[in-house]
């Protein structure tokens, strides 16, 4: 034997190829600080999926993000361009790919647009994508599955009871992607706020919405950038329950809400006006998600939106 050398590194030359393979698919990957880096697919990814992958690129992970028109920028995100909803419009793949998360914005508010995006566009990534190595899908959905619940609290161990057809297709969609037997998750977000979605004080500050006061319309809000954070912290978790509500920890009545943002605004007091049309009245828990390990940024929705008005000056 030659002086120094070792046996042990050619007694095993099947492990080393798994070594060196596994390594070339992304699975042995680490950063500079040390942490496994993942392979990364976004579906969607518009203002909320963007906000999404730039956490993971701040880790150092490998970012890819699926659009019909992905946009010319150096994000450091990979983009692919193809329409979900058709199958044979979509480019091949990553190998390798670890986590998933579909996001996508329905270009129109219909059902069967919705099925398309949702159902039929969830499915058509899932059986193009290559599996084996993925850990985590995480779905987004919507508060919207819940129906009305008469300002009762609500969690995920409610029966869901959509009012409307966007949420019994999410709901359709979560179930198909249980049934996949992959190790996912669905997070059901409340309504979102944040830069770029000041709308609710511009139609306050020209009189244009209300709200009840009597019987109380109970509203919950979540900020975009905790929602792009609890996407992220689900989509690593080691461990992760079916389902999680998104949301602040503070709901409120609706004409409470529009008051305080209305006063804020320098805007007129809101009037007195009917509830909005299939958006139920319930106070999210976000329990769950709480003894996950997530820590919100904006746990009152009035804190975060006098934040945005400040900015805004």
């Amino acid at each position: 034997m030659a002086k120094g050398r070792s046996t042990a590194a050619c007694n095993f030359p099947g492990q080393f190829n798994a070594l060196l393979e596994g390594a070339f698919r992304g699975a042995f990957f680490t950063n500079q600080g040390g942490i496994m880096t993942e392979r990364v697919l976004l579906i969607g990814c518009g203002d909320l999926g963007q906000r999404v992958a730039r956490r993971f690129l701040a880790r150092g992970d490998h970012v890819y993000a699926l659009r019909r028109h992905p946009p010319a920028d150096d994000s450091g995100i990979q983009w692919l361009q193809g329409d979900i909803t058709r199958a044979d419009t979509l480019p091949a793949l990553p190998a390798g790919i670890t986590r998933l998360v579909h996001v996508p914005a329905p270009g129109a508010r219909d059902a069967d647009v919705y099925r398309g995006v949702f159902v039929d566009g969830l499915r058509n990534v899932l059986n193009a994508l290559d599996t084996t190595q993925l850990k985590r899908v995480v779905f987004v959905s919507s508060s919207a599955v819940y129906g009305e619940h008469h300002g009762d609290w609500v969690d995920e161990d409610t029966p869901p009871a959509p009012q409307g057809f966007n949420g019994r297709v999410l709901l359709e969609a979560e179930a198909a992607l249980a049934a996949r037997g992959l190790s996912s998750t669905s997070i059901r977000l409340a309504g979102l706020y944040g830069p770029g979605r000041l709308q609710l004080i511009e139609r306050l500050r020209s009189g244009a919405v209300g709200a009840p006061r009597q019987p109380e319309h109970w509203a919950n809000r979540m900020h975009i950038d905790d929602a792009a954070s609890a996407v992220f912290h689900l989509a690593l978790l080691p461990e992760v329950a079916p389902v999680y509500v998104g949301c602040d920890d503070t709901p409120l009545p609706l004409h409470v809400l529009y008051a305080e943002l209305a006063s804020m605004a320098g805007a007129p007091e809101p009037r007195d006006a009917p509830a909005p049309a299939n958006v139920g009245s319930k106070k999210l828990s976000n329990a769950r998600l709480r003894a996950s390990g997530f820590t919100l940024q904006w746990p009152d929705s009035r804190q975060g939106y006098a934040a945005l008005l400040n900015e805004a000056a």
